[in-house]
């Protein structure tokens, strides 16, 4: 991921602080710093551990994301006077007076948190973040940390399943910012997909935040905007080149088409005349960045035509068109006589740049059919993956939870009437455990006092 600028490093802090201020967590938070407060135990030394409980998607890991922006949370952490105006309103009237003061003056100063890195793979029952310091002011983190983590390691896995899916060849677009839940999940989704191994996004303020590539292509409401070559214009460009008298594109489209058709064997009749309005009103704004979705009104008898007509037409005049996206209908038969089309077009013609074109997937994919695909012959070269991927529809939330482990030194647990919902007390040590060709074996967690496993003397622990 590219590295954000000073400046983006700035909004991204001011962000974190206007997304997540002290008050966005439950009223419970507070009602239990203050009966610390009253009963003088709220600069106890306690330690909290986040982990979930099952690994999501009935899989076998998760990765771990969302630290980066706990650190900008805790290092923002601070009540205003307003937040505690407000406080008093919600809390109880016999509240004292004197708990307001304290809030007002409380920050993250003594709170250390231990945590495995932003985006390593973790796994069910395992702690990731250790959180340490004075008992009121842990509490009061417990639902905003836990806010910050869940979503982003969800979907950042979810993302990660996707790559596997797809394998290492294919490159994947993220485009579910119209699905998300509302504007922060999108931003959170673009972020952390990008993590979990996707390479592209559609979201322009994720790439101006997080320094992720931005690419998309246009939507068939452009296309179906057109009626007729008469919307065109202008109707002229000029050469790559820099050849500054301007050509005839409408005119030397048409020729193209004519060419296209007799070679394909099509039907002129068949091709609708706005689309291609579009596709030239497009590529004349943008020659070099020509990568139309061709399914408005028919693959087959309009919109791979009208394609290759006007990439043949850019391919002339010295540019170099990028490809085409498929939306519906089956994207791997399509995309086999895409690309025949295309290596006709190239061997034809003698136009090179037929052979380098790219075919774009869109249709509502998931991570079956992204698996579907992969069994099937195709010729796709990107896949944009949206609502199934940014809602997680497989599973809404990953479930972690923030335990009490220790307060001054001593281990604290929950029993529960459920054992699943039970506790494992005291700070531990996390060992991942490789053979000998360096897969993970086992993860063992230990008291953080206690002697870590036993190895052979030729092994290692990866801590």
């Amino acid at each position: 991921m590219a590295a954000p600028s000073t400046d983006t490093c700035g909004l991204m802090d001011r962000s974190v602080r206007e997304r997540v201020p002290p008050l966005l967590t439950d009223l419970y938070q507070f009602t239990m710093a203050y009966a610390y407060w009253r009963a003088g135990r709220h600069q106890d030394p306690a330690v909290f551990e986040m982990f979930f409980r099952d690994n999501p998607f009935d899989g076998g890991f998760s990765l771990f994301a969302g630290l980066h922006d706990c650190l900008l949370f805790l290092r923002s952490f601070r009540l205003t006077d307003q937040d505690v105006e407000f406080l008093r309103s919600v809390l109880p009237p016999n509240t004292d007076p004197a708990f307001f003061h304290f809030l007002r003056g409380l920050n993250c100063s003594a709170v250390t948190i231990r945590s495995v890195p932003e985006g390593s793979v973790v796994f069910a029952r395992v702690p990731l973040m250790e959180v340490e310091g004075p008992l009121a002011v842990v509490q009061l983190l417990e639902t905003s940390l836990l806010c910050l983590v869940n979503y982003a390691s969800l979907v950042c896995s979810n993302a990660a399943r996707f790559r596997l899916a797809a394998g290492h060849q294919r490159r994947l677009l993220e485009m579910g910012l119209r699905r998300a839940q509302g504007p922060d999940g999108g931003l959170t989704a673009s972020r952390y997909t990008h993590i979990g191994g996707f390479d592209l996004t559609s979201n322009v303020q994720a790439g101006f935040l997080f320094g992720i590539p931005v690419a998309g292509t246009m939507a068939h409401s452009y296309v179906t905007s057109f009626s007729s070559l008469e919307e065109v214009w202008p109707q002229t460009l000029v050469t790559a080149n820099g050849d500054p008298d301007p050509v005839d594109v409408i005119s030397l489209t048409k020729g193209w088409l004519r060419r296209v058709c007799e070679l394909l064997g099509a039907e002129p009749g068949k091709i609708h005349e706005g689309e291609l309005a579009a596709f030239l009103s497009y590529a004349i704004a943008y020659p070099q960045n020509f990568l139309p979705v061709i399914d408005s009104y028919s693959v087959g008898c309009s919109g791979l035509l009208n394609f290759c007509a006007v990439a043949m037409a850019l391919c002339e005049l010295g540019y170099k068109p990028v490809g085409v996206r498929l939306d519906s209908g089956d994207l791997c038969r399509q995309s086999i006589e895409v690309r025949r089309i295309f290596r006709l077009c190239s061997e034809q013609f003698s136009v090179s740049t037929f052979d380098s074109l790219i075919i774009v997937g869109t249709n509502n994919i998931s991570e079956e059919s992204m698996t579907e695909l992969n069994k099937k012959e195709n010729e796709i070269d990107v896949v944009g993956v949206g609502t199934h991927l940014v809602t997680c529809t497989k599973q809404p939330s990953l479930g972690c939870v923030f335990k009490l482990v220790e307060v001054r030194g001593r281990p604290r647990m929950k029993i529960s009437e459920d054992p699943k919902k039970s506790t494992v007390a005291g700070r531990k040590a996390v060992y991942r455990l490789l053979d000998a060709d360096g897969h993970r074996a086992s993860v063992q967690c230990c008291r953080n006092k206690s002697k870590g496993p036993e190895l052979p003397a030729d092994s290692a622990p990866s801590t």
